[in-house]
């Protein structure tokens, strides 16, 4: 009977401690299964994309000019010594002008099957890339991860958004292409290239941050983030998503060594594609235009304006007789909304200008005095004559400029093209005009949304606003107008 309660006891601890530590020993081989199951799922991304990646290796032809080692000029090459000893003085090298001595660059980067054409004569594949790794290349060459090589020729390339599409007589597999606007932040991303020459590397991280902007890398910029390793090398090659599609194209790392630092950009899938099949379609990229010159709404700028919700981007100018113009746009309208969508940067709303087709209609909603109006319009056709720019208001502290009747002498002395404003004949140092970037030649068109024509105009504006130590200006500076509110 005491054996019997002592084996109960017994068993009772056993039990206890099975209980005790089952849980733990079941959540670790859950854990461990995960993981397996993970590390399973990059696998099949590797397998699954690897063999589109190809490792492009180019040649450019620079010419160096080669200086003569002798830069100076000898006393001996003078007259009395030539008649003497003739040309050139014994022992000294003739004077040769600089001579070019041609040298090749290689470099090197990534890029994947994105388009395919078969015929009866042969088989095309299309290739993704940088600009940046095969624009100017005088030779092309191409490896695949089963080996072959394929000399390539370029299809077409679009500096603006550093993409390029080359192509080879041969097949290789084709990447999809995903949707990159249901990318999310924090989402599983692989990156494949050839970072360092090092072919087919494969490297796992998130996506940092979505829209990406103003980092002067490319004109139009709308960048993903990431943490996955990108290095020279790895330019042109895909990032993908768990489902092996493309959603971004591996562009630049931000870096202050030249290699890894856990920040790398990648242009977004959408934008590459939309580049890419005009490339290779029509041989060029076509980009919508609507004809004016925008700038951030500042709170300055919201408050002047009388605005309430600080949202949307300002037009400072339209030019005569664009898409813009003819729509009835407006120097002062708010941009609030375009093709059904909210409008809240700049950078964002010059993208999607550019990614209109031309000739196609556009929606656009405005603020203007206080009233909300929707536009219709036809886009237009960027050309390399229409110059989009922006303004820079700045924040200022003091009034101090001088100002004169825009005559024709003025406007000849200053190269000013308009008839019509004043001009800034002076600027104290250190005043807020002078912060502002307000210079001599600077054309004022408006004080506070009313035109001025005269000196005396302006000078009565700018003392009407002395209680409110505030003022607006239009101002007008080398064939650009922008908005600017001084403070004092």
């Amino acid at each position: 009977m005491i054996w019997d309660k002592h084996r109960r006891w017994t068993l009772s601890i056993v039990l206890f401690a099975t209980a005790l530590f089952a849980p733990a020993s079941i959540a670790e081989d859950g854990g461990m299964a995960s993981l397996r199951e993970s590390s399973k799922a990059f696998a099949a991304v590797a397998q699954k994309v690897s063999p589109a990646v190809v490792f492009i290796k180019v040649e450019r032809t620079q010419t160096n000019t080669l200086q003569n080692p002798f830069p100076f000029q000898s006393p001996f090459r003078d007259d009395f010594f030539k008649r003497f000893f003739g040309e050139p003085f014994p022992g000294f090298p003739r004077q040769e002008p600089p001579r070019e001595a041609p040298r090749t660059i290689v470099g090197q980067g990534s890029g994947f099957g994105f388009a395919a054409k078969k015929s009866l004569l042969s088989n095309t594949t299309y290739i993704l890339t940088n600009n940046h790794v095969v624009g100017d290349a005088d030779i092309i060459r191409v490896t695949a991860q089963d080996g072959r090589e394929f000399k390539a020729k370029v299809t077409g390339s679009d500096p603006k958004s550093d993409l390029a599409v080359i192509e080879i007589s041969g097949e290789l597999p084709i990447l999809s292409m995903g949707d990159s606007t249901q990318l999310d932040v924090g989402e599983w991303v692989v990156a494949i290239g050839n970072p360092f020459g090092l072919s087919h590397t494969l490297t796992v991280g998130v996506v940092s941050a979505k829209g990406r902007r103003g980092l002067g890398i490319n004109d139009y910029e709308d960048f993903i983030q990431t943490d996955a390793a990108i290095n020279p090398g790895n330019s042109g090659g895909p990032l993908v998503n768990l489902d092996g599609e493309v959603v971004g194209i591996n562009t630049a790392i931000f870096s202050r060594s030249g290699g890894y630092m856990g920040v790398g950009f990648a242009i977004p899938a959408n934008l590459a594609k939309n580049v890419a099949d005009q490339l290779i379609n029509q041989g060029e990229v076509t980009r919508g235009y609507l004809g004016i010159v925008i700038q951030e709404l500042t709170p300055e700028l919201a408050e002047s304006f009388d605005l309430k919700d600080k949202k949307g981007i300002l037009i400072a100018q339209v030019t005569e007789n664009s898409p813009a113009d003819k729509a009835g746009l407006k120097s002062g309208d708010l941009i609030i909304e375009y093709q059904g969508r909210t409008v809240t940067d700049l950078s964002d709303f010059r993208n999607r200008v550019a990614l209109t087709p031309p000739e196609s209609k556009a929606n656009i909603r405005i603020i203007r005095n206080g009233e909300e109006k929707q536009l219709s319009l036809k886009i237009g056709k960027l050309r390399e004559e229409h110059l989009v720019q922006k303004g820079s208001p700045q924040k200022t502290e003091e009034l101090g400029i001088t100002v004169q009747t825009l005559t024709p002498a003025l406007a000849e002395q200053f190269d000013i093209q308009i008839r019509k404003g004043v001009v800034v004949t002076a600027v104290s140092p250190g005043a807020i005009a002078d912060k502002a970037g307000i210079q001599p030649g600077t054309v004022i068109l408006q004080v506070d949304r009313s035109p001025v024509n005269s000196a005396s105009e302006f000078r009565k504006a700018v003392k009407n606003r002395k209680s409110k130590k505030q003022i607006m200006l239009l101002v007008r500076e080398r064939g650009i107008s922008r908005f600017v509110v001084l403070r004092w």
